[in-house]
Parts: structure tokens; C-alpha cells; sequence
């Protein structure tokens, strides 16, 4: 039998004819349970030399500068000529700096704000130069979640809220996934679960066995005792967990990996009071401390698990956004996330409102405002039929607008950075401009569901005061 010649063997797959004491030899030696600690810290090192860059000497992220043409084209509708005019006859207004003699002006994101409120003052009434938000109404909240990793959740949350601050909106972003990676995109310090949404969770649940205590003593039982920790966190209030961000607009309520604990926590206090309607928590406590008083919007970042903190976050929803990428494996999870959503959801209304009835209560049920998919990471030559056949199974509920791909996302994580952040000056300019213009429209596609959804408040909300 003829032997393969010396070019067949080269053209063999690489899996063949591995030498198994060569293996051996690179080999390293068993990893033990120490061994993860090692390569934990390894990585927060290099974290925390990635999350420097762009860090001034008080150790917080800087948020880039503005120029004129970025301005006029994308965050204040005018002429560039009519912009300058107005800042000469306005000497008063944030007049920018020059790098250079003679050079381009440059804003900070808290100048254009305040550009911004001048022209929606002074303005032509025929321009949108501020955001419409009904007045008198609360925040409108906004869950991003899906339990598949990698469909683009974290990134399209941070995306929405920097979007929407650059529009004018002022924004709250909550993080709820352990893994922490929205509060590092905003630069976020977390040194342990309280610093987190965790003594919030806590809190809302003293409250409910103070309120079970005092009926346990009126019946003549003992109470169940407060811990320590249910005490420290009687004492706090959303407040104490916001941080601000290098956006002047955007503030955050960061994570970490201690936050995690809330999901063995969180069932030990169900099951010491099963009356305690955990899935309100959040909701409740961000209404009792006026944080919807304060934020249009609230983004917030759920784990890739259908959790307790997750149940949380789309509860407090009113807008649920679940991104995902135009693949069969990623369609199919997504189609098992929502009969997850479906059994848990309705086994929390089915429970309550046995009890209800049974007392002549009414009864309950969850409900949001608006519930889209969207295609993240979409390559229109790849993807197309794929996305045509998802778009015709699940209708409405799969917005139209898709998420290009764009190596745009990609220089910019780079930088830690978010495509908003990045200095156009580091690309082409048109290539910057066309690298945006695919989340631009993901913004836009959102706020029409926002500008519709508020919308419909604001009106319902008319009809209740003349009513009355």
C-alpha cells in the first residue's frame, strides 16, 4: 500500500498525530481550589489596570469632550453658524475651550446641557431641543434582560442610558448582576453588598416583619428578631447606595460579587415569612425614597438568570427589552427565557390570588407597558433570512429596528469605553459618524416605544384628574 506523501500529511487537520508526551509536556501541573484565587486576582489586576485608562488623579473616569460639529449634528439641531451666533451674543453661556489658536471648541457633557435648556428656552418652538417628559408622572422603568449570555445585555443597557443622557434625560442605571460589568463601564466603586441594591432588598423585608412582629405580639407570640445586618439596613435608604458617574446625568447603583448572596438570602427570608411580597422590594423602595421622582429613566442591568434579583428587576419593570442575536440557538433560548418569564410570573399571581379570594381581596397581576426583543450583533448578508423568519413568528414583540454589527464597539471597548464615549478624532470622521448611526437607531427605536408609552400615560392620567 502506497504510503501518503510528505504534502498529504501537511494537509491533515491539526487534530491528528499530537505527540501525547509532548501534551504531557506542556501540561501544567492540577489546579486546586487555591489555584481560582490566583487566577481571580491575575484577572483584577489586569482589570484594574484596563479600568485606569482614561482615570484622572482623584481615581474616577473622565467623560470625553464635545466639539461644535458634534454638537450641531447630533445633540442640538441647529446650524453650526446659527450655534456660534448665539454663544456671541450670549456671553454668559458655556463659550467651550479651544485645544489650539484659532481651533474647533470644545464642551463639556454638562455645558451642552446647559446649551440645550437655552435653546428649548429661547429656541424655535417648531425644534425639539429638550426630551418630552410628561410632567407630574414618575420615572419609567427599563429592564434589559435575557438569560443567554452574551446577547449583548449589559452593552445595550449601558448603551440606552448613555443615549438617553446625551438627549437630555436624566438616568439612574441599577446593576443587579454580581458580575458587576455595567458598574465598570460607568466607573462605578463598590466596595461590598452595601453598596449595592442588596440593603434596599433588605429593608423592604425588615419592614414587613416589624409590621408581622407587631401582629405576633398583639396575638401574644413571641417575635421573630431582627439580625444585624436587617438592623444596619432599616437605617438606609436608596441615597446611600447612588453613586455619581462621570456623566453629569447618569447615576448608578453599582454591584459585586457579594451581591450575589441576596439569592440564598432572599429565600431564607420567604421562607421565615411567606407573606413578604419579595418581588415588590425594589420597586417599592426606590417609590418610598423618591427616586422616581428624581430620574426620567431607570435602566436596569439583570442577571443572565431568572434569580430573585432578576424577578426583581422585571417586576419593577415597566418596559422590558430582551436583546438577542439572530441565530437558532439564541432564538430558541430566547423562546424558553419567555415560558420561564411565563411559569414563574404566573405562579406568583396564582399563590397571591388564592389568598385573595380566599379573604375577598383583590386579586393581583404583573403587567408591563411595552415587551420587545431586539436583534443585537446583526449582519444583514448573514443573517438576513433568519431575522425575516424570527420577525414573522414573533411580530411586534420583535422590534424592526436590528443592531448592525460594527467593529466600532469593539475599538471602543478597547478603551473601556462605550461607543459614546469614544473621541470620534480616533476614527475617520465618517467612519465614526457611520460606526454611531447603528445606535442611534437602536436609540431611536427605543424612544418611540418610550415617547408611546409615556404618552398613553400622560393621557390616561388626564382622563383619572377630570374624572375626579
Amino acid at each position: 500500500m502506497a504510503k501518503d506523501s510528505p504534502k498529504n500529511a501537511q494537509a491533515l487537520p491539526p487534530y491528528f498525530n499530537i505527540d501525547p508526551d509532548l501534551a504531557l509536556a506542556d501540561l501544567d501541573n492540577p489546579t486546586d481550589t487555591a489555584g481560582f484565587a490566583e487566577i481571580a486576582t491575575a484577572c483584577a489586576r489586569g482589570r484594574e489596570d484596563l479600568s485606569s485608562r482614561g482615570i484622572d488623579e482623584e481615581g474616577r473616569k473622565q467623560l470625553r469632550l464635545f466639539s461644535t460639529w458634534e454638537i450641531t449634528r447630533y445633540l442640538i439641531p441647529v446650524a453650526s453658524a446659527h450655534f456660534r451666533r448665539v454663544l456671541k451674543a450670549n456671553p454668559e453661556l458655556p463659550q467651550g475651550k479651544a485645544e489650539t489658536e484659532g481651533g474647533a471648541k470644545w464642551f463639556t457633557l454638562d455645558e451642552v446641557l446647559r446649551l440645550r435648556a437655552f435653546f428649548g428656552e429661547q429656541g424655535s418652538k417648531a425644534k425639539d431641543y429638550t426630551p418630552y417628559r410628561p410632567k407630574g408622572l414618575p420615572a419609567k422603568m427599563v429592564a434589559v434582560a435575557n438569560f443567554k449570555g452574551g446577547v449583548g445585555k449589559t452593552s445595550t443597557a449601558a448603551h440606552l442610558a448613555m443615549s438617553a443622557a446625551l438627549d437630555g434625560y436624566k438616568v439612574l442605571v441599577i446593576d443587579l448582576d454580581s458580575q458587576g460589568s455595567m458598574t465598570s463601564i460607568f466607573g462605578g466603586k463598590v466596595d461590598d453588598e452595601w453598596n449595592t441594591a442588596f440593603p434596599l432588598l433588605a429593608r423592604h423585608y425588615g419592614e414587613h416583619l416589624r409590621v408581622e412582629n407587631q401582629r405576633r405580639l398583639d396575638r401574644g407570640d413571641a417575635p421573630q428578631p431582627l439580625d444585624e445586618a436587617l438592623t444596619s439596613a432599616m437605617d438606609m435608604t436608596a441615597q446611600d447606595v447612588i453613586q455619581s458617574t462621570h456623566w453629569p446625568n447618569i447615576d448608578l447603583i453599582g454591584a459585586q460579587l457579594n451581591l450575589y448572596w441576596a439569592e440564598f438570602q432572599i429565600p431564607v427570608w420567604r421562607m421565615a415569612a411567606r407573606g413578604w411580597k419579595l418581588w415588590d422590594a425594589l420597586t417599592d423602595r426606590l417609590e418610598a425614597d423618591g427616586v422616581l421622582d428624581q430620574y426620567d429613566l431607570v435602566f436596569i442591568d439583570t442577571p443572565p438568570a431568572l434569580g430573585y434579583l432578576t424577578i426583581n428587576g422585571l417586576s419593577a419593570a415597566d418596559i422590558l427589552l430582551v436583546p438577542m442575536g439572530a441565530s437558532f440557538l439564541e432564538f430558541d433560548s430566547t423562546g424558553r427565557f419567555f415560558d420561564m418569564l411565563h411559569s414563574t410570573f404566573a405562579s406568583i399571581e396564582d399563590g397571591e390570588n388564592l389568598a385573595a379570594r380566599a379573604l375577598g381581596r383583590p386579586e393581583m397581576g404583573f403587567e408591563w407597558e411595552a415587551v420587545r426583543t431586539v436583534i443585537t450583533r446583526y449582519d444583514g448578508a448573514q443573517q438576513g433570512e433568519l431575522a425575516a423568519l424570527m420577525q414573522a413568528y414573533l411580530g411586534r414583540t420583535l422590534s424592526p429596528h436590528r443592531q448592525d454589527f460594527t467593529a466600532l464597539i469593539g475599538q471602543a471597548g478597547e478603551q473601556v469605553n462605550g461607543i459614546y464615549e469614544a473621541d470620534y478624532r480616533d476614527f475617520n470622521r465618517e467612519t465614526y459618524a457611520r460606526g454611531r448611526e447603528t445606535f442611534d437607531a437602536t436609540y431611536a427605536a427605543f424612544k418611540r416605544l418610550l415617547l408611546g408609552v409615556w404618552r398613553r400615560a400622560e393621557l390616561e392620567d388626564a382622563q383619572h384628574r377630570a374624572a375626579q
